[in-house]
């Protein structure tokens, strides 16, 4: 397996709109980001991944694109964005930004143009189709809700749309498609960004036949068979790698719904030349029921955790590579999530963190993970923003007759929001991310937690973020070596193996808020890399772990 700059890296991703506010209109904004670069140097992560900041009416927060050269003006201007560029390549930091082609926004040209006529000469930028007996061509649901298709009266014809319905769906078999974007992709990296995160891209390629719906008595009404890792995309990744990504020193991530790792070796071994790595979810599903939603909350289970963690490292373990992570713009706080927010907050977050980082691949860390920012409980709907979240509740609330009561405990536990609360920078009005009134309410727990506290304590989640960023960067095993999973049946501790050119490492997590035990058995630590709790080398073979303990131990075979 070769050495790749982007295999060694740490990456940070900013959620633009949540991040820093520079001018006191609550939204925050490019200039903001400039004011923090500083912070990501102390942090020491090494490359930013930057959601969207394109032009956009921003129905899905940015990732519904009108026009993809341009910054949307909440955030600044493009001599902004330059300047932030130079900023952080000034700093040795790289940029990658979000990719968002498997849709447009429905205010982009092409798609103005498109609905004009059958005729017009971008019609077949996207998926139209006409409708049966007044129904839609198919009954797929789209994934924010409501039907996957919306009429459009000036052709009398319907598109297709997987998200929003101010998200039509773009038409990779349209070749004139492709080529504009690539050549918008060509724009981009030679302004001298360093890569892309490409949003949803293995759902670019769709069948061309659609069910009729004789098939859809078969069984065919799911959309899924005809949306996700179509034989399709591989040629696309392919033919966009050859013209365009294999031409610049970048990292490229796709992000990959509903990809198993035999899949996912598909997108990222090097010899395919596609992708560097994709993001996957199956560990996001985890604390859901099969086949429910993820509103319908299931406690995780540490057995499913570690089966399916370590089935991801071991397949690609030699071909092909993997992204870590716990949080992102889609997905709850993790130690709210999976750890204790509360009386083991710090314990928690650290040892999350150790789990993850210590594990081969490239870590991503959510801003404000770093502090350990938890999920938000705001009081009334009226306090929410996601476009996914309301939706359910006016379903459940409006449709099913549900009452607030029966829903907010999975709002609460699942919103897309709680990843979205501004960062809490300080303990001043605010949390010192804006002069004005945020967008979206400031999680009311920013006294306590907020990066001016956690630079000030040593012992703070921010300052054992930055040591694990540290180890990566001294010892290559965590990078490149072989992974083990160890003790797989043992209740409260995820435990596993690193080991590379006879260095090797013990990982041990304890998952849960009760002391625990763990049996060394033939090994034999000699040093302690990294531990949340102050600790010394054990007198026997048998460890004894604290509350949520992470001890990372340096150790020789018998």
């Amino acid at each position: 397996m070769s050495k790749q700059w982007w295999k060694e890296s740490v990456v940070y991703q900013i959620y633009p709109r949540s991040f820093n506010d520079s001018n006191g209109d609550g939204i925050g904004d490019i200039q903001g980001i400039i004011s923090k670069l500083d912070y990501l140097t102390e942090l020491g992560i090494d490359v930013v991944w930057l959601s969207p900041v394109y032009q956009s009416p921003n129905d899905d927060n940015g990732y519904d694109i009108s026009d993809y050269e341009a910054i949307m003006s909440d955030f600044g201007t493009m001599a902004d964005w330059d300047q932030l560029l130079e900023e952080m390549h000034t700093r040795g930091l790289k940029l990658v930004m979000d990719l968002v082609v498997n849709h447009s926004s429905d205010e982009h040209d092409w798609f103005i143009e498109s609905r004009k006529s059958k005729e017009n000469a971008y019609r077949d930028y996207y998926i139209w189709r006409p409708g049966q007996d007044g129904k839609p061509p198919t009954d797929w649901i789209a994934s924010f809700g409501g039907s996957a298709w919306q009429y459009d009266e000036e052709t009398d014809e319907y598109f297709l749309h997987m998200f929003s319905k101010k998200q039509p769906d773009l038409n990779w078999e349209n070749e004139k498609v492709r080529k504009d974007v690539y050549e918008m992709m060509r724009f981009w990296l030679d302004k001298g960004v360093d890569g892309f995160r490409m949003d949803v891209i293995n759902m670019i390629s769709k069948k061309e036949i659609l069910p009729t719906y004789e098939e859809f008595q078969a069984g065919y009404a799911k959309a899924e068979p005809y949306q996700f890792n179509l034989p399709g995309v591989h040629d696309y990744l392919r033919e966009m790698n050859e013209e365009v990504l294999s031409k610049y020193d970048i990292m490229t991530v796709g992000e990959c719904p509903k990809v198993t790792p035999s899949e996912a070796k598909k997108y990222t071994a090097e010899h395919r030349q596609e992708l560097d790595m994709v993001f996957q979810f199956e560990h996001m599903g985890l604390d859901k029921y099969k086949g429910k939603s993820k509103w319908e909350l299931k406690t995780l289970e540490l057995r499913d955790l570690k089966e399916n963690l370590s089935k991801w490292q071991k397949e690609l373990e030699n071909d092909g590579w993997n992204s870590l992570y716990w949080c992102n713009h889609d997905q709850p706080r993790i130690v709210s999530r999976f750890g204790d927010d509360g009386k083991y907050h710090r314990q928690s977050a650290t040892m999350l963190a150790t789990l993850l980082h210590m594990m081969k691949g490239t870590p991503y860390i959510y801003q404000g993970e770093e502090i350990g920012m938890t999920n938000c409980h705001f009081d009334s709907i009226d306090d929410y923003r996601d476009i996914e979240t309301l939706n359910y509740y006016q379903e459940m609330v409006g449709e099913h007759g549900k009452t607030p009561n029966d829903i907010m405990p999975s709002i609460y536990a699942k919103s897309r929001d709680n990843a979205r609360t501004p960062m809490q920078w300080n303990s001043s009005a605010e949390a010192g991310f804006t002069t004005g009134t945020p967008w979206i309410k400031v999680n009311p727990n920013y006294k306590k937690i907020n990066v001016e506290n956690a630079l000030a304590d040593e012992n703070s989640i921010f300052h054992y973020y930055k040591k694990l960023i540290e180890l990566r960067r001294q010892h290559e095993v965590m990078v490149y070596g072989s992974y083990t999973l160890l003790a797989e049946d043992h209740p409260a501790v995820f435990a596993y193996e690193r080991e590379l050119n006879g260095e090797k490492l013990l990982v041990l997590c304890n998952f849960y808020g009760e002391k625990t035990t763990f049996e060394l058995n033939d090994c034999t630590p000699y040093e302690v890399l990294i531990s949340n709790y102050p600790t010394e080398l054990p007198n026997d073979a048998m460890v004894t772990l604290s509350p949520y303990e992470a001890l990372v131990y340096k150790t020789t075979s018998h």
